[in-house]
């Protein structure tokens, strides 16, 4: 039985012109030495894998060589080439940093530095992983780096340079070395499957390349554990179950379902995913990199950024044109968040079911949590058509309810003039049921909040939306006061069913909106403390209000009034007693006799 020797010894180049993805060292380092420009000390640096020791062993048996080809390559067929190739040069020494690292190794190191070689040109030491040199040894090696005899060579290989002291950087050539390709490893790999009468799918080892992160060295490891498990056909399956991978097409499958707004379709191959043995947050991850790549595909100018082969582009490309761009963001953000809370979630597969099905409910999420940007145009159609069209009975239309209200009897039915106009008729007074869950009134609440026309039983979800602090004039809408304060009333009567809610109730109750400009109303407040009150309750008045009257642009202008504040009206224990005191100045020379404070 032969002895099997793993591809990534095999197959080790032995020339510049082999090394893979490397290109910008091999050509520097090849013209140093055509113009005898060699550094006396290299630094290589760079992730695991890439050709570090490979290029250092390369230099070294090419610097040595009797009889270099033109390209500057070693010939193959000297007897220093023969030597290294044999593993018996004496002019190369390599030291490894990781097991020899105390200062007696080095001083060994520095002891052989001084005799010149038996033969050939340059003594060369490689020190692999030199980072794990003490503090001690980099102090010892310092002088021998910076002066060495002219026929020493160091070159010293690390994969992580930021460990390495200042000192030694600066006495050193520093080359950094990149991260493989996806493509060139692919095609390395094909190279080898020619060499091996290997039948290989290109997207087997274009996953492969991808599963290798970068690193040569860890891409022949995973195919020759993919060979050894398929033989001489290695599949694109083969190297998906060997390797544990969730295929392409269940990412894909997830997008249609997101598309349909198909839950049933999602949650069941959630399932299947989960009974093949997969964790739900590669699942996730998986599934923010299909996302990301469809964004990708969205603009010609970016495709290069995917490194996929072009069958799989083509699904990409075919896929996006039917997404848009703001469905592949919301759908990015919900997996991003989903990934950030996985750890903390105790029902890990509920937490990602969860985010499946608000991916699935996308566009109708987007309909409805964003009533300000509905278009003004879009609106005045509707008042027209609605001006032209006679009715005996007459309809209040909300954001979620389109449900139609008979009028009152014996009250006359007038054409509608505008939309909201129509409204100030048939709109009664609001009951309000009381919620199983009571929020917070005097802060603005997410909660959502239910109310109820008397005339029809009907529920409707008050959601919060979005505040702006500038005052922006709509003149597509027009408020009807009688509507306005009808809703105003019933807030205020719902707040009074609130806990901590009586304060704002009885201000509510106290003062009565009235119309400024198109879609801005006005509330003139007596005091200080109640503009703070209303300032403070803004955007929960506000979000019923703009749901209630169906005006998504609809403001609230709150002024102290100069008149009401003359009133001299007592909102406060300090304002009583302050009127009390005006009244009668003798109660301040009481408090004083009787030594009292007054507790406001």
């Amino acid at each position: 039985m032969d002895k099997f020797v793993v591809s990534a010894r095999k197959y080790r180049p032995s020339a510049f012109d082999t090394v893979v993805g490397q290109s910008h060292i091999s050509d520097t380092l090849k013209n140093a030495i055509r113009n005898n420009h060699l550094a006396h000390a290299f630094l290589f640096c760079g992730p695991r894998g890439v050709g570090k020791t490979t290029c250092a062993r390369i230099l070294a048996k090419t610097i040595n060589c009797e009889t270099p080809t033109e390209d500057m390559e070693a010939c193959g067929t000297c007897s220093s080439c023969k030597a290294f190739q044999d593993g018996a040069s004496l002019n190369i020494y390599e030291l490894d940093a990781a097991s020899n690292n105390h200062v007696d190794d080095i001083r060994r190191l520095i002891d052989q530095v001084r005799y010149t070689p038996q033969t050939g040109t340059y003594k060369i030491y490689i020190i692999d992983e030199v980072h794990m040199l003490s503090q001690a040894a980099f102090n010892a090696f310092l002088k021998t780096l910076e002066e060495p005899p002219p026929y020493a060579k160091f070159i010293l290989a690390t994969t992580e340079k930021h460990k390495i002291i200042p000192t030694i950087l600066s006495r050193c050539q520093i080359f950094d070395f990149h991260r493989i390709a996806v493509d060139a490893i692919t095609a390395h790999l094909e190279g080898i499957c020619n060499k091996e009468e290997i039948e290989a799918e290109k997207d087997a080892l274009h996953i492969i390349a991808q599963k290798a992160d970068g690193a040569l060295r860890d891409a022949l490891s995973i195919f020759d554990r993919i060979v050894s498990f398929a033989g001489k056909k290695v599949s694109y399956q083969d190297v998906i179950a060997n390797l544990n991978i969730l295929d392409y097409d269940y990412f894909f499958k997830v997008s249609d379902y997101v598309l349909s707004e198909d839950v049933a379709g999602m949650l069941n191959i959630f399932n299947e995913i989960s009974a093949k043995g997969f964790d739900g947050d590669d699942f996730m991850l998986g599934l923010s990199e299909h996302f990301r790549n469809l964004l990708v595909c969205k603009d010609q100018s970016t495709l290069d950024l995917l490194d996929l082969t072009d069958g799989l582009k083509d699904k990409y490309i075919n896929q996006s044109a039917n997404i848009s761009g703001p469905m592949i963001v919301s759908a990015l953000n919900i997996a991003n968040q989903c990934d950030i809370g996985y750890k903390a979630s105790k029902n890990k597969r509920l937490h990602i079911e969860m985010a499946l099905i608000k991916m699935c409910y996308i566009n109708a999420t987007i309909n409805t949590d964003f009533p300000a940007l509905v278009d003004a145009k879009k609106k005045t159609s509707v008042l027209a058509e609605d001006k032209k069209t006679e009715s005996n009975t007459s309809s209040a239309v909300t954001a979620d309810n389109k449900s139609d209200i008979p009028p009152k009897k014996d009250e006359p039915v007038s054409e509608a003039k505008d939309y909201h106009a129509e409204e100030a008729i048939i709109v009664p007074p609001v009951e309000v049921d009381k919620p199983k869950v009571k929020p917070s009134v005097l802060k603005p609440s997410s909660k959502k909040m239910s109310f109820k026309l008397s005339a029809i039983e009907d529920e409707k979800e008050i959601e919060e939306v979005e505040i702006s602090n500038e005052i922006t004039t709509d003149e597509s809408v027009k408020i009807n006061e009688k509507v306005l304060t009808a809703y105003w009333q019933a807030y205020s009567d719902h707040l009074s069913h609130e806990e901590n809610g009586g304060y704002l109730s009885s201000m509510l109750g106290r003062h009565i909106p009235k119309v400024k400009n198109y879609n801005v109303f006005q509330v003139d407040v007596a005091h200080e403390l109640e503009y703070e009150q209303f300032i403070e309750n803004k955007l929960s008045i506000l979000t019923y209000l703009r749901k209630a009257m169906n005006i998504p642009s609809l403001e609230m202008d709150v002024t102290i009034s100069e008149v009401l504040e003359a009133s001299n009206l007592a909102y406060t224990s300090r304002d009583k007693y302050k009127i009390m005191l005006e009244k009668n100045p003798a109660l301040d020379l009481l408090k004083d006799q009787l030594d009292m404070e007054i507790e406001y």
